[in-house]
């Protein structure tokens, strides 16, 4: 099991993956919805550039956009984001991530999030914070697994905290 960057993901298969997900799904907002595979194309030249700082709309930060891939399968989708803003510390965080809904409670939330705490590691995260939907259980349970503690918490969602 790996993570590999959009950019270097075959992109017929990384087409299929995001458009298997909702606009908003289990929290995890889908920046790709209802795209045509042309528009997919560009948006993947655009996570890209991001990813380097280029092109930044205001009040974003750079992040890279990892697929988790099982030999040949595509399961998921991680969005790493290389620092934090005020909305972000507040909100999001600095890891999203969905997983398919044919590869979901096989453990590959758990697994796709230890490879991308990894990443955040090298990019010199110390401490890496996350939100979770509080009915979405398998992804408060694969955040737990990978050393969350629920830092706070509001009516709809808990926020994390994992000390790299």
């Amino acid at each position: 099991m790996e993570l590999i960057k959009l950019w270097d993901a075959d992109v017929q298969k990384a087409y299929q993956l995001q458009s298997s997900f909702m606009e908003n799904e289990n929290g995890f907002v889908n920046a790709a919805f209802g795209y045509s595979f042309d528009e997919f194309k560009e948006y993947v030249n655009m996570r890209k550039e991001h990813s380097q700082g280029i092109n930044l709309p205001e009040g974003y930060v750079a992040d890279t956009v990892f697929i988790l891939v099982d030999g040949e399968r595509y399961v998921g989708i991680f969005n790493l984001r290389h620092e934090l803003n005020d909305f972000l510390r507040n909100g999001a965080g600095h890891i999203g991530y969905a997983i398919s809904l044919d590869f979901r409670k096989k453990g590959y939330a758990t697994k796709g999030l230890a490879l991308v705490l990894d990443k955040a590691r090298e990019i010199g995260i110390e401490e890496a914070y996350l939100s979770v939907n509080k009915d979405n259980y398998a992804s408060v349970k694969a955040q737990l697994n990978n050393g969350a503690v629920i830092h706070h918490e509001d009516d709809k969602e808990y926020y994390t905290r994992i000390k790299l």
